[in-house]
């Protein structure tokens, strides 16, 4: 039976942190060729940096309803 969209998406929510920041990696790494190469780079970079961040403690995830709120106030200052 071939997987949907819809049905890996929800295997792959389901997956730690860092199992979804080398997903990530491992999607866009096969998108080569297809972007602009300069800017996958700086992508992937910045996916590296923040997966580090994480492990390291230096920060730490937040609710998205939380974050959204966080950045609805930063907007209207």
């Amino acid at each position: 039976m071939a997987l949907s969209v819809e049905m890996v998406t929800e295997e792959a929510l389901g997956l730690p942190v860092g199992g979804r920041a080398l997903l990530v990696e491992k999607l866009l790494a096969s998108l080569a060729g297809q972007a602009n190469s300069e800017i996958e780079r700086l992508h992937l970079d910045s996916i590296r940096e923040r997966r580090l961040a994480l492990r390291s403690g230096k920060t730490k995830l937040i609710d998205g309803a939380a974050g959204m709120k966080k950045v609805r106030v930063a907007l209207h200052k």
